[in-house]
Parts: C-alpha cells; sequence; structure tokens
C-alpha cells in the first residue's frame, strides 16, 4: 500500500462513522492516490538502453524515450496474468506511482487488420483472463486501456461475432468494477480515420461504456492530438444526443509529433509527442505504445515483428525524420 493512501486509511478511520461510510473520492479518481506517473522499468526501451550502453543513440534514446512513463501491454506473453499485472501495480505502489496497462488478449483480436492477430482461445477463455487481470489489480490505483482495436474495424466481422465481441468487453467491465474499485478503465475507440463518431458512439455504449471511467483515442497511431480531441467531442456530442451521458476520453500521444501521413503500419517520418500529462483537451495525455515498436512486418519496420523494438526507428523518431 503506498504512502498516500496509508495516510488517507488512517484519516478516514478516525472520522465519524457516518462521513467515513461515505463513497471515498479516492476510489473515483486513482490520480490523486499516486504522486505522478509510473516508469516502466522494464520496457523494451529501458532494456535495450542497458543492453546497448556503448551504441551512439543509447543517450537520447534514454533520455527522451525509456524515461518517460509509458503503459505496459499485457497478453498471452504476460504469463500467469493475475500474478503479472499484480507484480506491476504493487512496484508501481511501492514508489507512489501510477502505472498504466493496456489489456490486449480478446478473442479474435485484430480480427480484420491480422497484423497482431491471436488473444485468448475462446470467448470463455478471455473472461477468465480478464477476471484474473483485473484481480490482480486488485485496489490498488491504475489505468488500464481495455482491448486497442476492439471497436475500431468491424468491416470483415458477422454479425454475431460482433455482438460477441460486445459481450466480452462488458463482461470485462464488470469484473474491473468488481474487483478492481480504484482503476480507471478506458475503452479504446479507435482514432478519427476509422469509423465516424455516430457509429463509434453506439459502438461503445452497446459495449458497455456506461460501466467504464471513459475511452481511449489513437492507440498506436500517428493522428494529431487536435483531431483527437475534435473527434472525442463529437464522440461524446453523440453519446450526450443518443443515449443521455458523456465520458472523459484520453489520447496516445507517444508518436503523433509530426501527426499522420495516412500510413498506419510503421510510416517513416514520424516523431514522439507530448508526453504523458493531463489536459490539451482531453482528461490525459498519454504515452501507450512505446516508441520504436514495431506495428508489424510493414513500412520502416520491414522484417520485423507487432511489438519488436527498432532502436533506429526509435532514434529517428525522437528528431522527427
Amino acid at each position: 500500500m503506498s504512502r498516500r493512501l496509508r495516510t488517507l486509511m488512517a484519516a478516514l478511520c478516525a472520522l465519524p462513522l457516518a462521513f467515513a461510510a461515505a463513497p471515498s473520492a479516492h476510489a473515483a479518481d486513482p490520480t490523486t492516490m499516486t504522486s505522478g506517473f509510473y516508469v516502466d522499468p522494464d520496457s523494451s526501451a529501458k532494456r535495450w538502453v542497458a543492453a546497448n550502453p556503448g551504441d551512439g543513440r543509447a543517450a537520447a534514446i534514454n533520455a527522451s524515450i525509456a524515461n518517460t512513463p509509458m503503459a505496459r501491454w499485457f497478453g498471452s506473453w504476460s504469463g500467469t496474468i493475475g500474478t503479472a499485472t499484480g507484480a506491476y501495480v504493487g512496484a508501481a505502489d511501492q514508489r507512489d506511482k501510477l502505472p498504466l496497462l493496456v489489456a490486449y488478449n480478446i478473442y479474435n483480436r485484430d480480427y480484420c487488420g491480422g497484423h497482431s492477430a491471436g488473444g485468448a482461445a475462446s470467448p470463455s477463455a478471455y473472461a477468465n483472463w480478464i477476471a484474473q487481470f483485473a484481480g490482480g489489480i486488485a485496489g490498488r490505483p491504475a489505468i488500464v486501456i481495455l482491448e486497442p482495436d476492439s471497436l475500431g474495424d468491424y468491416g470483415c466481422m458477422t454479425q454475431a461475432q460482433i455482438d460477441e465481441r460486445e459481450a466480452m468487453l462488458t463482461g470485462a467491465l464488470t469484473e474491473f468494477n468488481r474487483q478492481a474499485p480504484n482503476t480507471w478503465v478506458y475503452m479504446d475507440a479507435g482514432n478519427p480515420r476509422w469509423a465516424d463518431a455516430a457509429t463509434m458512439a453506439r459502438r461503445l455504449h452497446e459495449a458497455g461504456l456506461r460501466q467504464a471511467h471513459g475511452f481511449s483515442l489513437n492507440v498506436s497511431n500517428y493522428i494529431t492530438t487536435a483531431e483527437n480531441t475534435a473527434y472525442g467531442n463529437a464522440v461524446n456530442n453523440e453519446l450526450a444526443t443518443r443515449y443521455g451521458y458523456t465520458k472523459p476520453f484520453v489520447v496516445d500521444t507517444s508518436r503523433n509529433g509530426n501527426g499522420t501521413n495516412g500510413q498506419w503500419c510503421n510510416p517513416s517520418g514520424r516523431r514522439i509527442g507530448t508526453p504523458t500529462r493531463t489536459g490539451g483537451g482531453a482528461e490525459m495525455l498519454l504515452w501507450i505504445k512505446t516508441p520504436g515498436e514495431s506495428d508489424g512486418n510493414c513500412g520502416v519496420g520491414t522484417g520485423s515483428t507487432a511489438g519488436q523494438f527498432l532502436p533506429e526507428v526509435a532514434y529517428k523518431m525522437i528528431y522527427g525524420y
């Protein structure tokens, strides 16, 4: 338990019973339970820098990328998932920092794109996996991005598959609300180039957005913060008009410093964006994708696999060439 959380609990215990029994404001805002975002000590960028101290690119990558707070992605590669998420948020909690996690293991993941295909073996396997994911976090503060790409592209899916996917996401939100009360969960909503605002609002709502804290935009993409903010506001306008509520949203700014050139898979000439912070029209600007990690076997990452750290790509992204 973090120092701030221990102090909070002691203070609550000293209050009159009627007041202490009221819902804690901290339960709705993990950012107030911590002293800033957690820097992953075992990110792919950190590991590369540690293994290549004599490389001429190492100092720049370490200063501009490896020491910036960014999300850790969890999937089938993470081993026993509850143990993995528990260890990660526990390490952050010991330092009084707020960890960013990505759940990326939904059944039929990236079904239409294919570069990151995989995921759980069945809907029931996913339900078990995500329940353990949430259980590992438990009551510690965290931010979770739920299943990037899952609502962005339905182009090759049948209605039965769409219904199945939306049910998996709704079930995931139920588990986080049940087991991880101090976690903000953002359902991924793709990016402005994928689906119009009305379509995305409907998909989010049908997948259970009302149970989530908010939605995320631009994960692993390159579109400007301004365009994403306008899109997020448009999605919220549709949510308000159709369903009577709005939600906060976050934008992945890790690789959008030069905007997009129309390509999404390892394009050249991109640049790191605004480091993790609050504000900018969105609730938060986050580094969700690690700059320098490949999108797949494409573009300037030809011959690589999705998630592989490419130091030359990372180095060029620092300077925008």
